[in-house]
């Protein structure tokens, strides 16, 4: 005897429903962005009384320990030999070379000139994912990525004010933009071997082995610093960088380098919105304009085009 069982009704809201594969990256990708907006605030702190250097290790270290610990909870192991070349390569980079340059370059120009430099890697990122990974660079991310940067140049004018600007500073913060960019589409291609975690925790691993030259800094100014400007540091290798830097391997796992630096000219915006806040620094109505084309651009850049529904041509009468 024969059992028919009868299809599973289908409720009308299940095809609207956004499934899992959709709205995770999406979440995850929020979730860097905010944490590495409010590392700029941070970094404030921790950088009075930290060089460069010492500032980049001590993040590297906190958060090399976490991410370490969840590793070896969750028993991830080594990443797959092909993963290495690309781990090791954003180690060094994104992990390690960025982060001393941009701190450093922070200590030379004002905040606003160092927004505006930093904020060509997302471009660099779109043009590289083309030329080195194939992908493509359709009109609605190239659109939207042109509007965010605007707003990231309005931003970064309005918060310039009268503030100094070296030729050296310049040069650090376009190294920091190309270390970025050149870190993440090198990344891309190891998450499709290692996990996330992997990719991050080894990633970030390789940048503290990569800054420890500046050990000693690190160990001299940790006995004079203030307990606000350690704890930030600490902070840093958390949330900005084992939390962040995961979410973001994750979100870039699932879709192109292109659209995630897109995604990332929402920082600007957050970063007035944190300062505001946290800092009492009230934005001024170029701020306010900028941080809006920044979020625009990145509406407009994560968008979809609209599939047309297909047009039936009508059947000829015959006789």
């Amino acid at each position: 005897m024969t059992h028919s069982h009868a299809p599973r009704p289908t409720h009308p809201s299940d095809s609207a429903r956004p499934s899992p594969a959709t709205w995770l990256p999406l979440a995850a990708a929020g979730v860097t962005v905010v944490l590495w907006a409010s590392a700029f605030v941070s970094i404030r702190s921790a950088g009075a009384a930290y060089s460069p250097g010492a500032l980049a290790l001590g993040r590297l270290l906190s958060g090399g320990l976490v991410l370490g610990a969840v590793c070896l909870v969750r028993r991830e192991g080594l990443p797959p030999r092909a993963a290495w070349p690309g781990i090791a390569v954003s180690g060094v980079l994104w992990f390690g070379l960025y982060m001393v340059a941009l701190n450093w370059g922070e200590q030379e120009v004002d905040a606003g000139t160092a927004a505006m430099i930093v904020n060509i890697g997302p471009v660099l990122m779109a043009l590289l994912g083309v030329r080195l990974l194939g992908e493509t660079l359709p009109p609605r991310l190239a659109a939207g990525m042109g509007v965010s940067l605007a707003g990231a140049v309005g931003v970064g004018l309005s918060m310039s004010g009268e503030g100094r600007a070296s030729v050296l500073g310049v040069l650090l913060c376009l190294l920091a933009a190309v270390a970025y960019a050149a870190g993440v589409v090198a990344q891309k291609p190891s998450l499709a071997r290692a996990s996330a975690l992997q990719a991050t925790t080894f990633g970030c691993l390789v940048g503290a082995v990569a800054c420890l030259p500046f050990a000693g800094q690190l160990v001299g100014e940790a006995g004079r610093a203030p307990l606000p400007a350690t704890l930030n540091m600490v902070y840093l290798g958390v949330f900005p960088t084992a939390l962040a830097f995961t979410t973001w391997a994750y979100a870039l796992a699932r879709t192109t380098a292109g659209r995630m630096g897109a995604t990332t000219y929402a920082v600007p915006a957050l970063v007035v919105l944190l300062s505001w806040l946290f800092l009492d620094e009230v934005p001024g109505l170029l701020t306010l304009a900028g941080g809006a084309l920044c979020l625009a651009g990145v509406a407009v850049s994560r968008s979809r085009p609209r599939r047309r529904p297909a047009v039936v041509a009508p059947l000829k009468e015959e006789g």
